[in-house]
């Protein structure tokens, strides 16, 4: 690729996307006093187009559009599982945003776990669902910076030494700037621009690669022929032992990704659940434009690329600077990197929401004003960028992808806790916090028994291990809630009746 143009292409696009994300403070001035609910959620003010480029910036990653196609890439079928669960996270979000919002909004939650604290009447149970969207998200945020330099890598458009690590950083302090002034609004305002940029980049993309490898049914058959000849090759077509592991993959992902703190502040920042329920009916916009670039990672094996060994997320940008143009090329990566500023952004802002709100105000700080909150969060928000930072040049790209998996598993064990709420209040607050822990152990310690793993044996079958600390979870929930009423422990007072 000629390195200048392409260069010229990405600046062009990464910079006038930093401009619009330091406009940001400009689109709504107020003469209000700052506020934790304000930053970052931005007042609840979204509308349904906002929210939907902003929920759904926030769902599909830079990461997922690298390793979707990477997965595809090296494994064939089991690649395309993702493409599974954001079709079954359609209708999950659709039920349970809604009502959640309601809830946050009746109770004045900012967070997820201001609402299980008031819901439960449990400053326990708060404490260990703000510290599990904490403790998974933070590598969350890493991943994103490890896809962005995966793609740049393979495209040439990452110098080596510490010149890539400075321009990666540089990229990361514009954003961390413009979110450390505006909160919310800073990734909302992104949004809008990776939206056209990510579903531009992948139609263009798609269209070329397809022309220039003779349509889809010669892509397909040259893929298969490429698997055929790779030793120890999955197949494009799914092997019957692992049908319920795709099947618990893409169920348990499902169920876990409306449980991340930046899913749940994005869709706490819309107007209404009418917005929600709007945005969540155009979600399978964005699977669309995930499955076309699934299909990049099988037009990659048959154009022939050749990945570095572990590296399969290398696949597609090799292909795009193989096939495209150079300042096509640039622009392609340009909007890669925008995709992961909007997740990111809005990880840092649920981060430093939950911890200020949940963890410092609630047992270091009661008496804090809304304004001290404010200034709290900005420099918490700044502090896990620096994290971020720290994990991507501090430990191998396989560390954090270990933690990010973990951190799927932990995330899920909140489910109880944050949907089951919603509908009953059979489940007693000490039982709910027992199957937490119980979930975090068995999850932990069968991922990780594996060699961080994701799927288990569970006898003849293959599990998705998060489901199945899941489904420890809700048993230990389930055996301890009769037995705590029993025992008469208190179940706390719920302030409004089950939401219908």
């Amino acid at each position: 690729m000629d390195e200048p143009a392409a260069t010229v292409a990405f600046v062009a696009v990464l910079g006038g996307t930093s401009l619009l994300a330091f406009s940001a403070r400009w689109l709504h001035r107020s003469d209000a006093l700052p506020d934790l609910e304000g930053w970052a959620l931005a007042h609840r003010r979204f509308g349904t187009v906002v929210t939907w480029f902003l929920l759904g910036g926030s769902i599909f990653t830079a990461y997922t559009f690298a390793a979707v196609p990477g997965l595809a890439f090296g494994t064939g079928a089991l690649g395309f599982f993702p493409l599974t669960y954001t079709v079954i996270l359609c209708p999950i979000l659709f039920l349970l945003l809604p009502r959640l919002w309601s809830a946050a909004r009746r109770t004045g939650s900012v967070t997820v776990a201001d609402y299980v604290r008031v819901r439960y009447d449990s400053p326990a149970l708060m404490l260990v669902v703000a510290l599990t969207g904490v403790l998974a998200t933070m590598p969350y945020i890493a991943l994103q910076l490890l896809g962005v330099r995966a793609v740049l890598t393979a495209g040439g458009l990452y110098p080596e030494g510490v010149a890539g690590d400075l321009a990666l950083t540089a990229v990361f302090a514009v954003l961390a700037g413009a979110t450390f002034r505006s909160g919310l609004r800073a990734p909302a305002v992104i949004s809008l621009a990776k939206g056209v940029l990510v579903f531009g980049a992948a139609f263009g993309v798609v269209a070329v690669v397809l022309g220039r490898l003779g349509g889809p049914g010669a892509v397909f058959a040259a893929a298969e022929q490429q698997m055929a000849d790779t030793p120890a090759s999955d197949a494009l077509l799914l092997d019957p032992s692992l049908h319920t592991a795709f099947a618990t993959l893409a169920l348990g992902s499902a169920l876990a990704l409306p449980m991340y703190p930046h899913v749940l502040t994005a869709a706490f920042a819309a107007d209404g659940p009418g917005a929600l329920r709007r945005s969540s009916i155009a979600m399978p916009a964005w699977t669309f434009v995930l499955g076309l670039f699934g299909l990049l990672g099988i037009g990659a094996l048959a154009a022939g690329i050749a990945a570095p060994p572990g590296n399969a997320e290398a696949a597609v940008p090799l292909l795009v600077a193989d096939l495209l143009p150079a300042a096509a090329g640039g622009a392609v990566f340009g909007a890669l990197a925008v995709g992961a500023l909007v997740p990111a952004a809005v990880m840092s802002v649920a981060v430093a929401a939950l911890f200020t709100r949940n963890v410092y105000a609630e047992f270091f700080f009661p008496g804090a004003t809304p304004k001290h909150e404010v200034r709290v969060a900005r420099w918490v928000s700044l502090l896990a960028k620096v994290a971020a930072l720290a994990f991507v040049f501090g430990l191998r790209d396989q560390g954090a992808i270990n933690l990010q998996l973990l951190g799927g598993i932990w995330i899920l064990q909140t489910f109880p806790a944050v949907a089951l709420g919603l509908f009953t209040s059979w489940w007693h607050r000490g039982g709910l916090l027992a199957g937490w822990a119980a979930g975090m152990v068995v999850g932990t310690v069968l991922a990780v028994a594996g060699g961080f793993t994701t799927v288990v044996a569970v006898g003849p079958v293959l599990l998705y291990v998060a489901v199945v600390a899941l489904a420890v979870n809700l048993t230990v929930a389930t055996v301890a809630t009769p037995v705590l009423d029993r025992w008469g422990v208190t179940r706390g007072r719920c302030p409004w009746p089950v939401v219908r």
